[in-house]
């Protein structure tokens, strides 16, 4: 795998803004915004974006190949009561699969991550029901169904799936 992991920052918000169109054009069921919505925003709101990665309490990770194309991208963000969160995570077409091993790469950046802000404690997420791709993925990683089920913004008739990865705790 010729993939590096590397944290987002503002000075990368031209990539992070391409990166976000792709992955809303390329699976429009998983993130909770529209491709117009995003197409619509100034080029401030997506400094803001990509600044917001870097800040304390979130993070934002970009699998970036050899060519210099971001491959991949995952984001995580500590909630005040349900603790650390895993959002916006995308892997391009032609990139995916264990294999390729982007989504390893970036959710092992991300648990290490998560680990640093909450020790021994666990991981969220929402995943659309539909999206059975991610949903084995997550498995395979760890991650549990908590039961909890929400309605999806953009279409409150589906929802979204909460799973679970409890972190070990360090002695």
């Amino acid at each position: 795998m010729d993939v590096r992991v590397v944290a987002i920052d503002e000075a990368q918000w031209r990539a992070y803004r391409a990166i976000r169109l792709e992955m809303l054009a390329d699976t429009p069921l998983a993130f909770g915004e529209t491709l117009e919505h995003a197409l619509a925003l100034d080029d401030a709101e997506w400094r803001f974006r990509a600044r917001r990665c870097a800040t304390p309490g979130n993070a934002g990770w970009a699998a970036v190949g050899a060519d210099g194309r971001w491959l991949g991208t995952m984001s995580a963000f500590v909630h005040p009561v349900e603790g650390p969160f895993l959002v916006s995570v995308f892997v391009a077409p032609g990139h995916r699969g264990r294999a390729a091993g982007v989504a390893d790469a970036l959710l092992d950046e991300a648990l290490a991550w998560v680990g640093r802000q909450a020790e021994g404690g666990s991981v969220l997420l929402h995943v659309h029901e539909a999206n059975e791709r991610a949903r084995g993925f997550y498995r395979r990683r760890g991650f549990a169904e908590t039961g909890v089920r929400l309605p999806y913004s953009l279409d409150e008739t589906t929802d979204e799936v909460e799973m679970r990865l409890t972190l070990p705790t360090v002695p």
